[in-house]
């Protein structure tokens, strides 16, 4: 049914252009943690978002100027932005970073993650790489949108990393400078997308992290009361998000680039 389909990156272009023109600072809920944050954050977790894909051109823009905000105005010290190659042959990780570069963040101060395919993914893989390398106060960096997809995942599995949104009156992110890139060193020749590599109950289930292979590197911990990502009590509540979105696969177009 054709007619009912839901385009999530023409419905999140469109969502950009409306929370460009908000005024955040009346908001009561608004989830900008530095505001009570006296320390900078060790590093910031940034989502990838596909790269050449014309209809989330703003989102991958938004998220890169805001991680810039955050690492020139001391929030951050640090940046690892996450991704794979998922729906084109560039890794998403690699093409932040080249733009972050362009961008005049130091390189020194950035990362790639580039084995995460879906947003629990971008956070697991991450907290892994930012556990490894040292850091210890940790928060994701995006997206009103994606912040809401991935709310209660971190809030059950790692509470001490904090969401920090999107403030777009501080990014100008219609008018801001966006360079032109070399994307080569992040194309990759044997690229399968994942549209071809999974089907849409296994992307869902991806979307709640049923796909992470777990191994001894699990024993990675934020908080000691809690292992970082115990899923062994997560059967019930994931199947159940998988068997109600499996009605709702019909209206909306799973092809898209949703994570």
């Amino acid at each position: 049914m054709t007619h009912r389909a839901f385009s999530t990156p023409a419905f999140l272009s469109c969502s950009l252009f409306l929370l460009c023109s908000y005024d955040y600072s009346k908001s009561t809920d608004q989830e900008i943690e530095q505001k009570n944050e006296p320390d900078p954050y060790d590093v910031i977790i940034v989502p990838g978002v596909p790269y050449q894909d014309p209809t989330l051109k703003l989102v991958l823009k938004a998220r890169i100027l805001w991680a810039k905000y955050l690492f020139e105005h001391d929030i951050a010290k640090n940046i690892i932005f996450s991704g794979s190659s998922v729906y084109n042959p560039y890794i998403e990780g690699k093409i932040m970073r080249i733009y972050a570069d362009s961008l005049h963040i130091p390189s020194e101060h950035t990362f790639s993650e580039t084995q995460a395919e879906h947003s629990t993914e971008n956070i697991y893989y991450s907290l892994l790489m930012a556990k490894k390398l040292g850091f210890k106060k940790i928060a994701v960096a995006t997206d009103h949108y994606q912040a809401i997809l991935i709310k209660r995942f971190m809030k059950q599995y790692c509470p001490e990393v904090k969401i920090i949104t999107i403030e777009y009156n501080k990014i100008n992110l219609i008018d801001a400078h966006w360079p032109d890139i070399d994307p080569t060193s992040a194309y990759v020749d044997d690229f399968v997308s994942l549209v071809e590599r999974e089907n849409r109950v296994k992307r869902f289930k991806g979307t709640l992290g049923k796909n992470i292979n777990f191994t001894e590197a699990d024993s990675c911990v934020i908080s000691e009361k809690k292992s970082l990502f115990s899923f062994a009590e997560t059967g019930k509540y994931s199947n159940s998000w998988v068997s109600s979105a499996s009605s709702l696969f019909p209206f909306f177009n799973t092809a898209e680039p949703v994570h």
